[in-house]
């Protein structure tokens, strides 16, 4: 483990880890969507998609491309910040795993820069995306070791069954 870097495998809700950023798996558009993007919105409250919709019409007016990332204010979440972040969908005929870790590499910069000493990631990608679990798992831990932030992370989880392949990954 990178010094200075602390990895945490919980199960529960995203929205509810009392973390300074929680990053957002987000599809391009930023303006909200399923899974870990509509629950994120939904608690957060009006606030993140007003920040959302003024990055739109500033600087990212086609929107957040995958394994890049931007950051919001939290709204009425636990946090101070939520890192919006794109993951790429799933291929079976292009490797995009390069993409998948440029979007924790990127969330890990952001994190950074913003001053956060905490943060909580989703799995990227391994829902409506598609990324097969094992390696969805692996991409991550993978990229959070080579960030060389000192950060303290955690992975969160709402299956039992996740829990243990980030386990195994971390191990």
């Amino acid at each position: 483990m990178t010094a200075g870097l602390h990895i945490d495998v919980v199960l529960g809700d995203i929205t509810a880890v009392p973390v300074d950023a929680i990053v957002n798996a987000a599809n391009s558009t930023l303006l909200g969507g399923g899974g870990v993007d509509g629950a994120i919105h939904r608690v957060g409250g009006p606030t993140i998609l007003a920040e959302c919709k003024a990055l739109r019409s500033d600087t990212l007016r086609d929107g957040l491309p995958a394994g890049q990332a931007v950051a919001t204010s939290a709204g009425n979440l636990p946090a101070r910040w939520v890192i919006h972040t794109v993951g790429p969908v799933f291929s079976q005929f292009e490797d995009r795993s390069h993409i998948l870790r440029s979007a924790y590499l990127e969330s890990m910069r952001v994190a950074d820069e913003l001053g956060a000493a905490t943060v909580s990631f989703p799995l990227v990608s391994s829902g409506a995306y598609g990324w097969p679990l094992e390696d969805a798992a692996y991409q991550a831990i993978t990229a959070i070791r080579a960030s060389k932030r000192r950060l303290s992370v955690v992975l969160v989880t709402r299956s039992g069954d996740m829990m243990g392949i980030l386990q195994r990954a971390l191990s």
